[in-house]
């Protein structure tokens, strides 16, 4: 995969909201498939988005209380 590539998608996804911490663990491919993925999401629902897709895919794990 081209470099310039995984580094833009690593810039939108801090861009809407990834935190530095979490898009450490996110796979090169998963990086650029969630940017491509947000991208196409029309830009007031991109934050809201790229926060389900890291859910989704275990980067994110949100505890519910009993």
């Amino acid at each position: 995969m081209n470099d310039s590539v995984a580094i833009d998608a690593k810039r939108i996804l801090l861009r809407y909201g990834a935190p530095i911490s979490v898009l450490d663990s996110v796979s090169q491919t998963h990086r650029i498939e969630f940017a491509r993925e947000v991208a196409k999401t029309a830009l007031p629902e991109r934050q809201a988005r790229l926060r389900e897709l890291l859910i989704e895919n275990d980067y994110i794990v949100i505890e519910e209380d009993d």
